[in-house]
């Protein structure tokens, strides 16, 4: 019992204290990325030059470490320059202090417009920063904030590194570091300063050289001089109002051919805003003495006229509204909306439209003034209007969302061939808006797959442009959309050319409404000629045609004399004609068709030829030359043949995709053959008929030239003589082409079924043209409007000549030329063009404000001009440019100019500001500026002053080794801020 009674004995832990700590595994951490980034040992380079923190490369690699839980991101900042020699890097001398603490002391780079802020503050071409990771708190405690900085004074302490390593403390708004940067007995530390209002003893020169020679603390009586810079920002934010020349567009003005006072076929440019919104002068003082210049609370030496160099900024206004811009920009926004046209317009009030168009010779008929006007003298654009107001008597003139004016006026313009008293017999001419075919400008809708700048399809698309944005918006482009459809079928039913497109079959190079117009224009033409045939015929009343009269529409005749039977249908009709375009039966015959039943049924059997022979010769064109044929020696003559069928890229695809669905069997090979010699069969009927008693090898000689392979031989007299036959791929058995020429009957052009339907196509064509969207035109023709607009960024930047601007254009043209190739372009890059062509407006909008304002077309001297323009120029490309001549040059007195004109516009304000409360005037934080400045009155008070102290004494101890010195301060309304950089001697202490 008394052993159970006994206590336990006592159990020690025992504490492991070489494991590391957090704290510990930090600092290796920290070590871990200055070893791997090679930042170890003596950092020498060469003297830094001037201007090279702006002008330099700045590069920056990043890795990220972590303290227990909590993640920061190490970043090494560093000016690439030329490596230095290898064997004086290795020469590491004692008494060379870092090349961080010699920068500190260079006055070649003050104040750098563009740079890291600890490169502004303290002159570093190198550092590294410990900043929390991007979704970790701030650090705001001191503990953890000394806690840091004893870790970077120990990791560089063990590593050797040279390099200032920062760390970021406090919210990161504020851009509070403190660092340290150690060498071979000496080290730097970095501190700082930040308070919201200046304190009244610092807002002047004396004050802060106090703070800066008690921070010191050097032992040493008298002090070494200190060496100052100083730079006063003024801000010049009263523009005058006759600056910028932009005016903005009159919407209501209609005057002849303008709507919204602009020119139809003409985009607007510029800006409704001054992209200008400041401009911010600095006047600097470089290289000062202290003692030199007095700088207090009561009197201030500091007079930006004297300043030794001036240089100025200009802050531009943040996406000013560009006129060309929100035209592109509002015209893409259509192709997002889903409204059909009847949905936009109202399908009730186009009921009866659709009736009337049904039967477009009554709409016609009605449109027939009392007194009987011929044809050619009436305006295509006058009538089909007037169409128009007899049927909109079902709805009120106020639902129209285009007025007659507007609505005649684009008409005109996008139709100027119905202006002209004179047959309408589509004439293409039109205003190529003064650009040569041949230009680069001019052609650039083949990169864009736009459609070239004169034609009708361009026309159109920036109307539509113009209307959205002026007038009626997405009701006014449907409205003009269903006009022009109308015109369309007009212009087919009447045989009236479409004028402002190309002649020939649709460019593939352009978009696919641009195409489909072309195709109407193909089918009005086909349909004219075969109309205006005949009338011939039947007042001429042939019965047969000159070789050269047949014309590629060669079926001239009349249905009148279509003596055709049903068995010659039958044979014509079946096997390679029933791949034709049409299911149309289209002979018309001559008078001895008969004659050619008898003989030329049998065209295709052994000694066909020879019973051909006998046939009277059809459609010939001219004689080829000296070629004669084989078997009985007649001249070879060329016969009028069928065009092939234009097709656009739409029907192409189709056609590919059903050619594609047969298959690769041999029955699908050779129905696809079948499908695609329609023209083949044509051209071989129209030789036979021209060429009686012809063989194969004669039309392969005329036709493929390259598949008849001649050679000489010697006959039986010894004499060389030239034979010929058929190439090795005409000889594989059931060729196509001898299948063909077997089943080819002698029949000319004109007398054979069209290849080209041009009345099915034409319905088609208009057809889609009236099913179109408002989205589905939009798209369509925004590469025409993108087209247009870059052409107008060109135009405007010639008047300018701006060298980046010129790139950038480059650049959007190479962009567009891949993005508008695709035929479903994503939006998303349509929206980042829009977005370039905007930034390049608004780029030539600063420069003429700028010219304005410099005023650089008044100066007399062309010396002066060139160096103003020049001025401008760098303004628009540099961060920041120097003004030659400081206040005394020619860019500095129309600076003053400016700044003492803002002067004057806030005198009224000033007087106003001193009626007011005293107190309100105690607000003032530039009121103690305000008093020193009265002989200065021309500027404002400074909006920013900069100031930096530099000296080198020793520190701690009067035999220490004399180290550099530094401190920068900024002073602005917003915040009063101090970064020093205070070096020591470590030898001793």
């Amino acid at each position: 019992m008394a052993a159970d009674t006994e206590p336990e004995s006592e159990v020690f832990e025992i504490t492991d204290f070489t494991t590391a700590s957090e704290w510990e595994r930090f600092i290796s951490k920290v070590e871990e990325v200055l070893n791997d980034w090679k930042l170890i040992g003596n950092s020498s380079g060469k003297p830094l030059e001037k201007g090279i923190f702006t002008s330099g490369t700045w590069e920056e690699k990043s890795d990220e470490i972590s303290f227990a839980d909590f993640k920061f991101s190490v970043t090494h900042h560093y000016l690439v320059q030329e490596s230095t020699d290898k064997e004086g890097k290795d020469e590491l001398l004692e008494d060379v202090i870092p090349q961080s603490m010699q920068d500190l002391l260079c006055m070649n780079n003050d104040f750098p417009p563009r740079a890291h802020c600890l490169v502004r503050w303290y002159g570093l071409r190198e550092f590294v920063v410990i900043a929390p990771a991007a979704h970790s708190d701030a650090v705001l405690s001191e503990s953890k904030c000394n806690l840091l900085l004893s870790s970077v004074s120990i990791a560089l302490g063990n590593t050797g590194c040279q390099v200032p390593l920062f760390v970021q403390i406090h919210q990161k708004w504020r851009r509070m570091y403190v660092g340290e940067c150690q060498g071979p007995g000496v080290r730097t530390d970095f501190e700082m300063v930040h308070l919201r209002k200046v304190p009244n003893q610092y807002t002047h020169l004396s004050g802060l050289l106090d703070i800066f020679k008690s921070k010191i603390g050097c032992p040493l009586t008298p002090l070494p001089p200190v060496s100052i810079a100083i730079r006063f920002t003024y801000v010049l934010q009263d523009w005058q109002q006759y600056f910028w020349p932009q005016q903005p567009p009159d919407i209501d003005a209609l005057v002849g051919g303008e709507v919204g006072g602009l020119e139809f076929g003409k985009l607007p440019f510029g800006a409704c805003e001054d992209p200008i919104s400041e401009l911010h002068l600095a006047t600097t003082w470089p290289h000062l003495t202290e003692g030199i210049i007095v700088d207090n609370d009561v009197y201030s030496d500091l007079d930006p006229i004297q300043a030794p160099h001036w240089s100025v900024r200009v802050r531009k206004a943040e996406n000013p509204q560009c006129l060309l811009g929100d035209f592109v920009t509002e015209f893409f926004k259509i192709c997002r909306r889903k409204e059909s046209t009847d949905e936009i317009l109202g399908r009730s009030a186009f009921e009866e439209e659709g009736k009337e168009i049904a039967d477009i010779s009554h709409a016609l008929s009605k449109l027939t003034e009392p007194t009987p006007v011929p044809i050619h003298k009436l305006s295509v654009s006058n009538m089909v209007h007037t169409a128009k107001k007899k049927i909109r008597k079902h709805r009120g003139v106020e639902e129209s969302p285009l007025n007659n004016d507007v609505l005649n006026t684009i008409l005109l313009f996008l139709f100027p061939d119905a202006a002209f008293e004179k047959t309408l017999d589509g004439t293409t001419s039109t205003d190529n808006n003064n650009l040569p075919l041949e230009s680069e400008d001019y052609n650039l809708y083949n990169q864009f797959k736009s459609a070239p700048s004169d034609s009708l399809t361009y026309k159109l698309a920036l109307c539509l442009c113009m209307i959205n944005f002026y007038h009626g918006g997405l009701k006014g482009v449907a409205h003009l959309w269903q006009e022009f459809v109308l015109e369309m079928r007009f212009r087919w039913e009447n045989n009236f050319l479409i004028a402002g497109l190309a002649n020939g079959p649709p460019d593939l190079r352009c978009c696919l409404l641009h195409q489909k117009l072309q195709m109407l224009n193909c089918c009005i033409e086909r349909k004219k000629a075969r109309d205006e045939g005949k009338k011939t015929s039947a007042s001429d009343n042939v019965t047969n045609l000159y070789p050269g009269d047949a014309g590629k529409a060669g079926d001239q005749l009349g249905p009148d004399n279509l003596k055709e039977t049903d068995k010659e249908k039958g044979e014509v009709g079946k096997s390679w004609d029933s791949w034709s375009d049409s299911e149309e039966e289209f002979f018309e015959c001559l008078s001895d068709t008969e004659e050619l039943k008898g003989n030329g049924q049998d065209s295709g059997k052994k000694g066909g030829p020879k019973e051909m022979a006998n046939l009277r010769p059809e459609g010939r064109l001219y004689q080829h030359g000296k070629l004669t044929l084989l078997h009985n020696g007649e001249p070879l003559y060329i016969p009028v043949t069928q065009e092939p069928a234009p097709m656009t890229e739409d029907l192409l695809e189709e056609q590919s995709e059903v050619l594609a669905k047969l298959g690769t069997s041999a029955e699908g090979a050779h129905l696809r053959a079948r499908m695609q010699s329609a023209c083949l069969l044509s051209d071989m009927e129209s030789f036979k008929a021209a060429n009686p008693g012809c063989f194969l090898e004669d039309f392969v000689r005329w036709y493929s030239p390259r598949d008849y392979i001649e050679e000489e031989v010697i006959d039986e007299k010894g004499n060389v003589v030239l034979k010929g036959e058929l190439s090795a791929r005409m000889k594989i058995p059931s060729n196509m082409w001898v299948e063909a020429w077997e089943t080819a009957k002698p029949i000319p052009a004109r007398r054979q079924r069209r290849l080209f339907d041009d009345t099915r196509e034409a319905e088609k064509v208009l057809h889609y043209l009236a099913i179109q969207k408002p989205a589905d035109l939009a798209r369509h023709l925004l590469p025409c409007v993108i087209h247009a607009a870059v052409l107008k960024v060109k135009e405007e930047e010639s008047l300018e000549d701006i060298s980046s601007v010129k790139k950038i254009i480059k650049q959007i043209i190479s962009h567009s030329s891949k993005v508008l190739h695709f035929p479903n372009p994503e939006d998303k890059k349509l929206e980042e063009i829009i977005h370039q062509i905007t930034n390049v407006e608004a780029l030539i909008a600063r420069a003429r404000s700028l010219k304005a304002k410099f005023g650089t077309e008044k100066c007399e001297q062309e010396e002066e001009k060139e160096d103003l323009e020049r001025f401008v120029s760098c303004l628009l490309e540099q961060p920041e440019v120097l003004v030659t001549g400081a206040g005394r040059g020619h860019a500095g007195r129309i600076i003053h100019k400016l700044f003492v004109s803002a002067q004057r516009l806030t005198e009224s304000s000033d007087e106003a500001a001193a009626m007011a409360p005293p107190e309100e005037e105690f607000k003032r934080i530039g009121s103690a500026e305000e008093r020193r400045q009265n002989s200065v009155s021309d500027f404002p008070p400074p909006a920013g002053r900069e100031f930096i102290l530099r000296t080198t004494v020793p520190r701690p101890a009067p035999y220490s080794k004399a180290l550099p010195q530094r401190m920068y301060s900024v002073l602005t309304k917003e915040e009063f801020r101090l970064a020093g950089a205070f070096s020591s001697d470590t030898s001793f202490f």
